[in-house]
């Protein structure tokens, strides 16, 4: 039984913020100046066997850095979104291409760029060291923190709400 109170299995798109959701709040820096990023495996893992599984997948974040890119299109995000400057817009905008209503997705997001799209999303989650004013719009606060496992808390709980967790050869493999 799943600790979300949300029918999840209407679910059949996540979108995720990166900084503060698939990796920790804080991140160093290279000497070049570009933001270098930490990835959980078992995010990764739930991820790429979301995708193949058929779920809607997407990346809406504000950063720009080619390994955010080639990280996520590598797990088979379809929608890698950078530079959101308004993720709203960019919600709004896959929700069209993709057909989905916003009741058939998970949003997770831990700032205040977030907050427009965690009103829209029919189910928002932010990670347990989320912002104060996220965490006072979600629907559910993982007991995660950003980077340490939240991305993979979320799916297997869909996955299991919906029976598709660990059933068939897809999950034993990347």
């Amino acid at each position: 039984m799943s600790s979300i109170n949300y029918d999840l299995t209407k679910i059949k798109g996540i979108a995720f913020d990166v900084d503060g959701v698939l990796s920790p709040s804080v991140i160093p820096l290279h000497p070049n100046g570009e933001p270098m990023r930490c990835a959980n495996i078992k995010d990764g893992y739930a991820i790429q066997l979301a995708a193949k599984l058929g779920y809607e997948l997407a990346i809406i974040t504000g950063g720009n850095t080619e390994s955010v890119q080639k990280r996520f299109v590598g797990l088979g995000v379809q929608n890698v979104i950078m530079s959101a400057s308004r993720k709203i817009d960019h919600f709004n905008a896959w929700l069209e291409r993709t057909g989905l209503k916003p009741e058939e997705v998970v949003y997770i997001g831990d700032d205040i760029p977030d907050i427009e799209v965690m009103k829209v999303a029919g189910l928002s989650i932010a990670p347990a060291d989320a912002a104060h004013d996220v965490k006072a719009v979600a629907k559910y606060i993982s007991p995660y923190n950003g980077g340490y496992g939240v991305g993979r808390e979320i799916i297997e709980q869909v996955m299991k709400a919906k029976g598709e967790w660990l059933t068939d050869e897809l999950a034993f493999g990347w």
